[in-house]
């Protein structure tokens, strides 16, 4: 089996799982985010340059590419969480819902808010998972108990978390296990009920059942989010996502319908990439 063929066969089998659980389409065509004629510097070093493109509703986008190749640097900057590196700094537009995000009126906090961001390695705090769940809404400025618990309740179900830690809420969530606290982390995300959650190799330091517990979550969450993922696993692109954009040395070399972009690149970079002819 080449690996194109190889590739062919998880997107199918990705295929068969999801419309084994909806009847939704696959791919939303609905744009969320986009992206114009982004460059990005950190000081006098150019990361990205001149990069555009969309990101659609409801799908999963991943960003795939060697080390280097800009790709968190984008990811990042969908929701400017490049602004705390010192020098960094953009040209260029970046919309989420038709309004730009880094207009000067833009409340930073509030747009966090909306566009969440799940690390590589997971960072609980040194906190209670009812705690590490119910931070974002506190400081958003909910009090009330009750109302902290259904969000705590309702984060944990959604992060696939609940059924495991509902008898010890009040637990350190540092006691959890790596693959725990990763959904943790995603718990802690939507709690503030974001429109996009935005994952910077979310399973790179996962043992593999832990990551398959990860893809699932990615499966069942999209059906209401918009999600963004970096991802250094070729194999995983195809197996979780919708669309797939390839970036090399600060340019985005293509994007496209990910069953499309693993079987028929259109750009020869492309193709060397998941071939493994370099990177």
């Amino acid at each position: 089996m080449t690996i194109m063929q190889s590739f062919t066969e998880l997107v199918h089998q990705r295929q068969q799982r999801e419309s084994a659980k909806r009847n939704r389409p696959v791919e939303s065509e609905v744009t969320k985010l986009d992206v114009r004629n982004l460059n990005f510097f950190y000081g006098e070093k150019q990361a990205l340059f001149d990069v555009s493109m969309t990101v659609a509703e409801r799908a999963v986008t991943a960003f795939i590419g060697p080390s280097g190749c800009g790709k968190s640097t984008f990811l990042r900057a969908l929701n400017r969480m490049n602004d705390i590196i010192e020098g960094a700094h953009h040209n260029g537009t970046v919309l989420l819902e038709g309004q730009e995000i880094y207009a000067p009126d833009v409340d930073v906090v509030s747009l966090r808010k909306r566009v969440g961001m799940v690390f590589q390695k997971s960072t609980p705090f040194p906190k209670s998972i009812f705690d590490n769940v119910a931070y974002g809404p506190k400081i958003a400025g909910q009090r009330n108990h009750k109302g902290l618990s259904e969000i705590v309740e309702q984060s944990l179900k959604r992060a696939a978390l609940w059924d495991e830690v509902k008898d010890r809420l009040q637990d350190s969530a540092l006691a959890l296990s790596g693959g725990q606290q990763q959904r943790l982390c995603i718990a802690r995300a939507l709690a503030t009920n974001p429109d996009v959650l935005l994952m910077d190799e979310p399973a790179s330091a996962l043992d593999p059942a832990s990551t398959s517990r990860v893809e699932d979550l990615i499966f069942e969450l999209k059906q209401n989010y918009t999600i963004v993922i970096v991802t250094h696993n070729m194999q995983q692109a195809a197996r979780i996502s919708d669309w797939t954009a390839f970036f090399y040395q600060g340019y985005l070399i293509e994007k496209d319908h990910t069953q499309k972009l693993f079987t028929t690149p259109k750009k020869k970079q492309t193709e060397d990439y998941i071939t493994g002819r370099f990177g």
